[in-house]
């Protein structure tokens, strides 16, 4: 059996004016995670007061993976990878708490207790096979910050269609100076790259997908360039296995995040696919095609899935239709907010 297992958390780097799609309203950014735990499960927010879809019409990657999920009927996995806010999925805890800004000293205290907790976790799954995706605004900046610190190539994706790398290179050149860090100081040292450097998500992500190796479950990496993140981590934690990353073509294709040469650095296969989307009128995927969120929520892997169950893309399409519709039509006059 295949398990989606959905990692959701959040970390205050992500209110850095600049750095996120989903920072220009703190207040609703930080319920974005516990909405997308509720897309993903019930197909539409039960408790958080957030309609994750942007001013343009852009829907948080959630939208994609539920329409995927309705199709497929994979199982679902929700674990808390450090919420600030209440979810009505039901969630896995393993000990995490929402990171602080990594300006900031010590920003992630629970991660090694966290990483430990979620690889005993990922080694007591019984499934043959997880997908393993992630949710936190501001995460490519932390991400950003653990490959600098593990001494790796520093480059990210980004929800915004022009990436502020800069802005995001700035923000961890003064993360590792507050930890009093040269970039490199923690390889070999996973979770003390994620402590003083990263976010909980990525710390539970790469612990549960330790335990889920250790007990020989097959484990694919569903996401872009902070799912590459995980698997340095695993690297740093050397895990020598073959390592399995599904993205969506849009991360494949961003040239500020360089996903090929990464992936080649930590031999990891990856595959994109193509949901087409481009030449749509509708909403929820010409965004997308003009460079909007790229992915999130295990997107790529969900679209793998259904590839890989020979489902038509168009089918895919017109169920995400069915879904938005229901998101920004059922909660027609609630606010809006977005994720990273």
């Amino acid at each position: 059996m295949t398990r989606f297992v959905l990692v959701a958390g959040t970390t205050e780097t992500a209110t850095i004016e600049g750095i996120s799609a989903a920072g220009a309203d703190p207040d609703l950014m930080a319920h974005t995670p516990s909405a997308d735990a509720e897309i993903l499960t019930y197909g539409e927010p039960v408790r958080s007061p957030v309609v994750p879809v942007s001013p343009t019409g852009c829907p948080s990657p959630a939208v994609i993976t539920r329409a995927a999920r309705e199709a497929l009927d994979f199982e679902v996995t929700v674990v808390d990878g450090g919420l600030s806010q209440p979810t009505g999925a039901p969630t896995v805890t393993v000990g995490a708490s929402a990171g602080d800004d990594i300006r900031e000293q010590d920003p992630v205290p629970t991660a090694p207790g966290a990483f430990a907790a979620a690889r005993q976790f990922g080694q007591a799954l019984p499934d043959d096979e997880i997908v393993l995706a992630e949710t936190v605004p501001g995460g490519t900046t932390t991400a950003l910050g653990v490959l600098r610190a593990l001494g790796e190539r520093g480059v990210v994706s980004s929800s915004l269609p022009e990436n502020p790398i800069e802005r995001k290179q700035a923000v961890v050149e003064e993360g590792l100076a507050a930890s009093s860090m040269e970039p490199g100081d923690a390889a070999g040292d996973p979770t003390r790259a994620v402590r003083e450097m990263g976010d909980s998500v990525l710390a539970v992500s790469a612990g549960l997908a330790l335990g889920a190796i250790e007990s020989d479950t097959a484990v694919t990496l569903a996401g872009g360039t902070q799912m590459l993140t995980v698997a340095a981590l695993l690297r740093h934690a050397d895990v020598g296995r073959s390592l399995a990353l599904t993205t969506t073509s849009f991360v494949a294709a961003d040239p500020s995040a360089d996903v090929a040469a990464l992936a080649a650095d930590l031999a990891v296969d990856v595959t994109a696919t193509d949901p087409g989307f481009d030449g749509s009128n509708h909403p929820a995927m010409a965004a997308y095609a003009a460079g909007e969120a790229k992915e999130g929520v295990g997107m790529g892997g969900a679209l793998a899935l259904a590839d890989r169950a020979g489902l038509d893309m168009a089918d895919i399409r017109d169920r995400i239709e069915t879904v938005y519709a229901r998101l920004v039509d059922d909660e027609l006059g609630e606010e809006t907010g977005m994720r990273s």
